[in-house]
């Protein structure tokens, strides 16, 4: 998962792609990149950390001259977490400069590799977003535009992506639309974020979603639109769960009023009988809870503070603390807490651990009962497209019932929402996501996992 961002046609284009990646922080924090093209030339400013750390000196901007831009905040799913992986990825290509910042992962790539490598090709990084460049590269198509699209059409899986070739912008998503890809203008110069808070941010006018296997070139004054493939929508359902910013607009609705559906789902097909206070754990399941207590007869309340300025590391004690991760980020509030029966709501458990540390953190305050309700249904199997979750061993909802994550949070109840619930709280119909992650079935399979 990560946040990216094209800029065409701005004399600020940096400092935009700039604020635009500060937006997107959350998709992303082990890197972050800026190219731009000025006069024949790229420029390029990236390293690892996150993007007040990394440009946290004017002059790098100060850098990355001309009015074409693309940006990218890395958060790996595939390849190292190495400084060469960070994007821009930016490459020579017969006299030509191409750069590329990619959304999305992809899942062909073992045949495509032994495909290239029989042709010559040398791998410089371990991103899957390099395979697009090579099959661009060696396509037998006559212009970049088709030499994209017969790239594209060779790789299966997510991607959002903004390509620079010189002075040109090519912009794509995948026939499924897996991850969010906006376009906005702003004084005239077309925006391309990977949600709608960027374009907020930098005062741009929203203007349309890029279609699920469609491929916008900007070329000069020029604008063409091209097919990829046949749409086949399947957006992830987890931008809508936990990663896209509530305050976004995604897949044609705000994550805020679809979150709020997915409480007061939760709260009527899961309540919790004559509880005194409903709390969230912050921040992504705030408007969850919000929700829940909507529909409920207990009142919202915030029962737990977030330190939000740890930063990527902190310094650990010399001896060994007890939760001591946990209660670096989070503290109880022992007065809203203390002898209240209590409701916790939380967007979802992967492996569990953090949220055992957290109750055990809220027990400190001395509740009468806590209860867990979660706004989606059991994470049960890895997802391919682009979500860091692990294998399903190290899911716990994999391993265990719920009635067995029940007693190892060591909670008084434990309920999620269902796979239907949660599709029916958004506006578009069920078979425009993926549900993969809770189901085990994969884009068209009709087999599980």
């Amino acid at each position: 998962m990560c946040g990216i961002v094209g800029i065409y046609n701005h004399s600020d284009a940096s400092t935009l792609a700039y604020f635009g990646l500060f937006a997107l922080q959350h998709r992303g924090q082990e890197g972050v990149g800026i190219t731009t093209y000025n006069d024949s030339k790229f420029y390029t400013e990236k390293e690892r950390g996150l993007v007040s750390e990394v440009f946290a000196n004017k002059q790098r901007l100060q850098k990355l001259p001309g009015n074409v831009a693309i940006g990218h905040n890395r958060y790996s799913t595939h390849g190292e977490k190495a400084t060469i992986n960070i994007q821009p990825l930016v490459f020579n290509y017969k006299g030509n400069k191409i750069a590329i910042v990619h959304n999305g992962n992809l899942i062909n790539l073992d045949p495509i590799r032994k495909q290239l490598e029989e042709k010559g090709t040398i791998f410089q990084t371990t991103s899957d977003t390099e395979y697009i460049i090579h099959l661009i590269a060696h396509s037998q198509e006559t212009t970049i535009e088709d030499k994209i699209l017969d790239a594209l059409r060779s790789v299966d899986g997510a991607y959002s992506l903004v390509i620079m070739f010189n002075d040109k912008m090519i912009i794509a998503r995948d026939k499924y639309g897996f991850r969010p890809l906006c376009m906005g203008r702003l004084d005239g110069a077309a925006i391309f974020a990977s949600e709608t808070c960027a374009l907020d941010l930098i005062g741009a006018k929203y203007e349309r979603d890029v279609n699920p296997g469609e491929m916008i070139v900007l070329d000069g004054k020029a604008q063409k639109v091209f097919k990829i493939d046949d749409p086949h929508p399947r957006h992830c359902i987890f931008e809508y769960v936990y990663f896209s910013r509530p305050d976004s607009r995604i897949f044609g609705e705000y994550v805020d009023k679809t979150r709020r559906k997915i409480g007061k789902t939760l709260a009527i097909n899961k309540p919790v009988e004559d509880a005194d206070i409903v709390i969230s754990v912050p921040d992504s399941s705030n408007t969850i809870a919000l929700g829940y207590s909507q529909r409920s007869n207990a009142r919202f309340e915030i029962g737990l503070i977030r330190n939000h300025y740890i930063g990527r590391t902190f310094i650990h004690p010399d001896q060994k603390m007890r939760d001591f991760g946990v209660k670096i980020k989070f503290n109880t509030i022992g007065g809203v807490l203390n002898q209240k029966k209590v409701v916790i709501v939380d967007d979802s458990i992967v492996r569990g651990t953090t949220l055992k540390k957290l109750i055990r953190l809220i027990r400190e305050a001395e509740p009468s009962e806590l209860h867990v309700r979660i706004g989606s249904p059991p994470v049960k199997y890895p997802c391919f497209y682009g979500m860091d979750f692990p294998s399903k061993e190290e899911l716990i909802a994999n391993q265990k019932e719920v009635a067995q994550i029940k007693e190892y949070l060591e909670v008084d109840s434990l309920e999620y929402i269902t796979v239907k619930g949660l599709l029916d709280s958004t506006s578009l119909p069920a078979d425009h996501f993926c549900t993969a992650c809770f189901t085990g079935k994969y884009l068209d399979s009709e087999e599980n996992y």
